[in-house]
């Protein structure tokens, strides 16, 4: 049995308790005495009931996540106005497609946010991932070029997930 530091001790998911302790600061509406108290309180408490539920976050390169942030939240701006265009416009020129992007990995993480990504973004929508067949199904509201389409989310997201997990292409979880 490996000996647990005193910063593991009080905070296994630091993450965790950085997003439980700004919540509640942005639910308090407040950053006097009592509601820091609380905060950090709840920042420590909660990660450790959960800690026997969710495995120590691995290690991610920070810069290349904070950067795949900004692609994503400016990716989303633009879609959002894309989106409203095509539906307020006249809808006869909406090519709807459904399409398979192969993946590259088969790394769980890389993956999942893959998909979460896809689907956070309006206009497309991941269906699924296939493991067995190595790909995400997405539906796009409006493509002409599907191989454009998945290259774009290949560079755009895949890569730099990758890159954040430092994970090869092929590699598994």
């Amino acid at each position: 049995m490996s000996k647990q530091s005193l910063w593991d001790k009080w905070l296994p998911h630091p993450f965790v308790s950085v997003l439980v302790g700004l919540s509640w600061l942005m639910l308090a509406h407040s950053a006097d005495a009592a509601s820091l108290t609380m905060a950090l309180f709840l920042a420590i408490f909660i990660p450790k009931l959960i800690q026997p539920f969710i495995d120590r976050t691995p290690n991610i390169n920070w810069i290349e996540a904070s950067k795949l942030f900004f692609v994503v939240f400016w990716d989303i701006i633009i879609a959002n106005i894309n989106v409203a265009k095509l539906v307020l416009g006249p809808t006869h020129k909406l090519q709807p497609k459904w399409f398979r992007v192969p993946l590259e990995t088969q790394h769980e993480e890389v993956n999942t946010l893959l998909a979460m990504i896809i689907t956070t973004t309006p206009g497309t929508v991941s269906a699924g991932i296939d493991q067995d067949r190595g790909d995400i199904l997405v539906h796009a509201l409006n493509t002409n070029d599907i191989n454009e389409e998945i290259l774009l989310i290949k560079v755009r997201y895949e890569k730099p997930l990758m890159n954040i997990f430092g994970v090869k292409a092929g590699a598994q979880s």
